[in-house]
């Protein structure tokens, strides 16, 4: 777009008669930015033209309407090769991915150790599509240890339609100054993504779920619950994102949520900075401790 609009700025101040065609210089500035793929130029050509030569509106039209179509038939074809590409994948194929960590280390008149490690990996398919998704988050203060996290999951799901899916939920949880061991839950039910273009995202499941608790020290128990969730991505920029990831569990006396909102920006082709806020909810506590627990991290994002 940058190459056409100074031409085309230069053509549109020309005088113009009342009746004038549209003139061949314009065609050709439309043929430019078809082959360059810029169809935001494009437009911007049409819309200007519009302008400068009102007279020539009949054929102004057909170009539009010719490129429209170039456009329609161009998409569809993109679609039916993703489609096909999609489905004559192996298992092996279409999966990409994260990695994530931070960290500190002090010593002197203050012993801090500061460890975060997460990494992501999905995979899309015709009708299948999976998440793997891990993450461990450690700190030691003064020799206290003040965050001992560890949570592990693996979501599959199967589509519909481009909207609808339904998926299934296998997790495992530590968290022993929370006090529990493990904490294993199976989860199934149905999603729906509620806004899907090139620069935004948003999807929801919901459904029930089951979920067994080894406490420390403290046995262990068996609860049914409900789970919902919520996953938001937004492109605000080429080098600029929000995530949100959120979920609830409510069961009774165990009800819990998390909520991660994150704001990456890239340094270089794969590697990102990422500022993250996490919230973490927690009805029952077997120790004494806030039932609200909120971390705030910087870490460096690899994508794959």
């Amino acid at each position: 777009m940058m190459l056409v609009l100074p031409v085309l700025l230069a053509i549109s101040t020309e005088a113009v008669p009342p009746s004038a065609e549209l003139p061949a210089s314009v065609r050709d500035l439309a043929a430019a930015a078809w082959a360059a793929g810029d169809e935001a130029g494009l437009n911007a050509i049409i819309k200007a033209a519009r302008a400068a030569w009102p007279k020539a509106g009949p054929q102004i039209d057909d170009l539009a309407a010719e490129y429209a179509t170039r456009i329609e038939e161009k998409r569809a074809s993109a679609a039916r090769a993703r489609t096909d590409q999609l489905a004559t994948a192996s298992m092996f194929q279409n999966w990409k991915g994260e990695i994530e960590l931070g960290g500190s280390w002090s010593t002197g008149s203050t012993d801090l150790l500061a460890l975060y490690g997460a990494a992501r990996f999905e995979r899309e398919g015709f009708k299948w599509q999976h998440s793997l998704s891990g993450r461990i988050d450690f700190q030691q203060s003064a020799g206290k240890t003040t965050a001992d996290r560890l949570n592990v999951s693996w979501q599959p799901g199967y589509k519909f339609s481009d909207g609808l899916f339904t998926y299934g939920l296998g997790q495992f949880e530590h968290d022993s100054l929370l006090g529990y061991q493990g904490r294993y839950t199976l989860s199934a039910g149905i999603g729906y993504t509620l806004l899907a273009t090139p620069s935004a995202k948003l999807s929801l499941t919901g459904g029930p779920a089951i979920r067994h608790i080894d406490y420390v020290g403290a046995g262990s128990s068996d609860q049914a619950a409900g789970r919902a969730s919520l996953a938001f991505r937004w492109k605000l920029s080429p080098t600029l994102n929000i995530l949100q990831d959120a979920s609830v569990y409510a069961e009774g006396s165990e009800t819990s949520a998390l909520s991660s909102t994150a704001f990456e920006t890239s340094l270089f082709r794969k590697l990102k900075a990422r500022l993250s806020w996490d919230v973490q909810y927690e009805k029952a506590q077997l120790v004494s401790q806030a039932p609200v627990d909120t971390t705030s991290r910087a870490t460096l994002v690899y994508n794959f």
